[in-house]
């Protein structure tokens, strides 16, 4: 199996047009701190003199525009930088890639998928057990079919099938965010608490049956504009979640347990919000035992419009004054056997997991125990520390 950092995985991280989006990144600058980099064929870019984070980046009128002409210091090869961003074997003398968000706030969208939606619902009726999910599997697809992509949630036709489902006793929270009218929007992690390409992701040492979640993560502005898109991995832990919805954060939220990146694709004619609309995601799980596990996800059948999800996030009942980030949900779950039959799938530390879109690139993690991962130490007070020191702070008087 191919090293996270091997050439040809390496390859594969840039979109199938190469460096013609407008991509930004940020970099850990060894001595200086976090930098907004603009990523071009010619090599990666300081932005940090034009705009110092990727919040600030996103709110302006053309951040693409920005992206592809500001000027500033050639910090090296896109490639080279990449290749020292693994945590094995690190240069820490050179530069090495962040997760590409900074002050946005970290969102995700629940159940907007149907198979992700039976896949909740065997999690609740379950209650962790994945022995037990094989026959409450058969019966809710027998109940509700396995493609409720056409249904709109919240129309006649979706409560209509509510009611159905209430008189037979197969209502589950999961079905209501799934077509009901509101959408589950939730806080996935922590702002500046994501890992970035080539980092090591994590899951929770205790969780026993846990999976990755590939997604398109769109960058929204302050204003609620959808201004460009990257990808992410939603480690869920299946075990917790399916014990108690109310066990969501702690089956979201652990050390490195949120992934993002390569980098952020801005929208200018090259990628539009269409291209997110029917973009295919894809996911490659490679164990260190042999196990290989592949799937994919299609936007085009999601059940909520990504427009519609932020109009459900951010709007005169909620301001993000400095934009956030959406992950849109996945109809990816997992359910080839990996160690008995009828348990599924798991993750085992080692697993190299590779979520690619043609247009956004390729997000490659290698998976540890959370605990094992290196410890989040870099938060909003040393973020603000380190630019006021490098003079990069500006008043309103001053922009």
């Amino acid at each position: 199996m191919e090293k996270v950092s091997s050439p040809e995985r390496l390859h594969r991280v840039l979109p199938t047009d190469g460096f013609g989006g407008a991509l930004a990144g940020r970099v850990w600058q060894p001595g200086i701190g976090p930098t907004l980099v603009s990523i071009r064929e010619g090599g990666v870019v300081d932005l940090s003199q034009s705009c110092a984070t990727m919040s600030e980046l996103a709110a302006l009128g053309e951040p693409a525009l920005v992206c592809r002409t500001a000027s500033g210091a050639r910090l090296g090869s896109f490639e080279d930088i990449l290749a020292n961003t693994p945590p094995d074997g690190r240069d820490p003398a050179k530069p090495w890639f962040l997760a590409p968000i900074d002050l946005q706030v970290i969102k995700a969208a629940g159940v907007t998928f149907a198979v992700s939606m039976l896949e909740r619902v065997i999690e609740e009726r379950a209650r962790g057990d994945a022995a037990a999910a094989v026959a409450i599997r058969r019966e809710v697809t027998r109940l509700v079919g396995d493609d409720l992509s056409k249904l709109k949630p919240g129309s006649t036709e979706a409560m209509g099938l509510k009611a159905v489902l209430v008189a037979q006793g197969a209502w589950s929270q999961y079905l209501e965010v799934g077509i009901g009218p509101d959408a589950e929007i939730f806080t996935k992690a922590p702002t500046l608490s994501a890992v970035g390409p080539g980092m090591d992701a994590g899951y929770h040492p205790k969780s026993t049956w846990n999976n990755p979640e590939p997604e398109v993560v769109i960058v929204v502005s302050p204003a609620g504009r959808i201004v460009g898109a990257t990808l992410g991995n939603d480690v869920n832990l299946r075990d917790v979640e399916g014990r108690s919805a109310l066990l969501l954060s702690k089956a979201k939220d652990n050390n490195a347990s949120c992934a993002i990146g390569p980098f952020v694709r801005f929208f200018d004619d090259t990628f539009t919000l269409d291209d997110v609309r029917t973009t295919t995601v894809t996911l490659t799980v490679e164990g260190e035992d042999g196990f290989r596990l592949e799937g994919s996800s299609s936007i085009a059948k999601i059940s909520r419009d990504p427009e519609d999800l932020v109009s459900q996030t951010i709007g005169p009942d909620h301001q993000y004054p400095d934009g956030f980030v959406l992950f849109l949900g996945t109809m990816f779950a997992p359910t080839q056997d990996r160690n008995e039959p009828g348990l599924g799938f798991t993750h085992k530390a080692g697993d190299v997991v590779t979520i690619a879109a043609p247009k956004l690139g390729a997000l490659v993690n290698r998976m540890r125990t959370s605990s094992d991962c290196e410890p989040w130490t870099f938060g909003l007070v040393a973020l603000m520390t380190n630019l006021a020191q490098r003079g990069l702070l500006k008043s309103k008087s001053d922009q």
